[in-house]
């Protein structure tokens, strides 16, 4: 019987921080990002803004997290979709799947020192973001191609997979669920979180809001529902101008219009986290209540939901069976 082909795949995350001392260094990671910070000479000044702007911050997201636990659940919940990721695909393949967390641990470096553990005959890079943007999915793909050197694996890249029936159907199966917390589930109006975005982004050609609405287009097709519904976004930083309407926008508008019923559907979210916990469950809700909104209500992450785990197994199995693997580096300009 010919042996199974040993399959490495590395997923990718943001990555969260696991304690409150672990909060300041978390923000400097991200904010020396050429990513999320970049302006004309940026490289001279990038490092002492990130430590300047981390520092200041840190006190007020420490606080947030406190609020949650004491830390992002993020890694966990990782780790939990990459066993059980790895469950599926046994019967196929021989699966050796590592995580690399973009600003946090295990970082990228630390993620290539376990692959390069084991000799794999082809790798499979697979960005938990179902959307793809230049300042998530691009910052982690360009630190990969920073750091892995060898070059002779074949490597299949899965950039995005906003419609994916499998991870369309993991929403629609989460939102099912969430309607059962409300009692007339037709009166509810759905409201739609993605992250923020600057404007200035997609107006560079980034493809992150038109595959944002088209998920949330699908989703709804799939779902067959005829609830009301919105799409706002989230977590916006700094005083440039982000996509809008806001979520705090979005439940005021919607409490002045006289809605009473509401579940928020964090649709760019695949693990639960900060934006979902501390964001959506504990400041929106407030607001919510204060607004004299009767019943809001939070769908649960996808976190490792069969469906999802099953998107996940089938795109990492396409794409071993592709007849083209990307063997240099990965390319990271994605627009469409």
């Amino acid at each position: 019987m010919e042996p199974r082909r040993k399959v490495g795949v590395v997923l990718f995350q943001l990555g969260g921080p696991d304690r409150l001392d672990a909060v300041q260094p978390f923000l400097y990671n991200l904010f020396i990002d050429p990513d999320i910070i970049n302006f004309p000479m940026a490289w001279l000044a990038r490092r002492p803004l990130a430590w300047l702007i981390s520092n200041l911050r840190a006190q007020h997201v420490r606080e947030h997290y406190e609020a949650i636990g004491g830390g992002s659940p993020i890694r966990e919940l990782t780790e939990g979709q990459s066993l059980a990721l790895a469950d599926a695909l046994e019967p196929w393949v021989e699966p050796h799947i590592v995580i690399a967390m973009r600003y946090w641990h295990p970082s990228t470096m630390e993620a290539i020192r376990r692959l390069e553990r084991t000799p794999i005959d082809e790798l499979v890079l697979l960005p938990l973001y179902p959307q793809y943007s230049r300042a998530t999915t691009g910052s982690s793909l360009r630190e990969w191609n920073r750091r892995w050197r060898h070059r002779n694996i074949p490597t299949h890249l899965i950039e995005r997979f906003y419609s994916h029936p499998l991870y369309l159907s993991a929403i629609v199966e989460r939102i099912e669920q969430s309607f059962a917390e409300f009692q007339r589930p037709a009166d509810v109006h759905l409201v739609f979180s993605a992250h923020g975005l600057p404007v200035s982004l997609i107006e560079a050609g980034d493809p992150y809001q038109r595959e944002i609405e088209e998920t949330v287009r699908l989703v709804v097709k799939q779902g067959g529902w005829s609830n009301p519904m919105t799409l706002c976004y989230q977590s916006r930083l700094g005083r440039q101008k982000w996509l809008e309407p806001t979520l705090t926008e979005t439940i005021e508008r919607l409490a002045a219009e006289g809605v009473r019923h509401m579940l928020v559907v964090p649709i760019s979210f695949v693990t639960e986290h900060i934006e979902t916990l501390y964001e959506i469950n504990l400041e929106a809700r407030a607001l919510a209540a204060s607004l004299g909104i009767e019943d809001f209500a939070v769908m649960r992450g996808l976190d490792s939901s069969p469906r999802f785990i099953a998107a996940l197994a089938d795109m990492v199995l396409q794409a071993v069976q592709s007849e083209t693997p990307v063997h240099a580096e990965v390319d990271t300009s994605s627009a469409g």
